[in-house]
Order: C-alpha cells, then sequence, then structure tokens
C-alpha cells in the first residue's frame, strides 16, 4: 500500500517536502523554504521561526 494519500500526490509534492507522523501530513522545513515564507499556521518545522503566527501555541505531545 502507497503511504502518499492522492491528495499528497495532486499538490505536486516531493517525498522530501513531507512526512506522516500517525494520521496526520507533517510539512518539513524543505516544503516551508519552498513556500516562501512563515504561513502563520504554528507548523512544526518552520523555518521562519513563527513570524507570522499571532498567539504562542501551548505546548502539546508533537510540540516542545
Amino acid at each position: 500500500m502507497d503511504p502518499q494519500p492522492p491528495a499528497a500526490l495532486s499538490a505536486g509534492l516531493d517525498p522530501e517536502d513531507f512526512y506522516f507522523d500517525g494520521p496526520l501530513l507533517v510539512f518539513t522545513a524543505a516544503w516551508h523554504l519552498k513556500r516562501g515564507s512563515c504561513c502563520g499556521s504554528g507548523c512544526r518545522h518552520c523555518p521562519y521561526g513563527h513570524a507570522s503566527v499571532a498567539t504562542a501555541r501551548p505546548a502539546g505531545p508533537d510540540r516542545p
């Protein structure tokens, strides 16, 4: 079984752009760098220091 869902394939993602953490698709820093700026979602691998995040998100099992 292919671990990549059709949505990821049709979005034109390269294998280095994401990985799965259980059912979650997680974007890597490589994808964020291709995007070009912080999206403001508090992403796990944001290489821009969460520059566009309005408020800090609380720590949780997937966020240190």
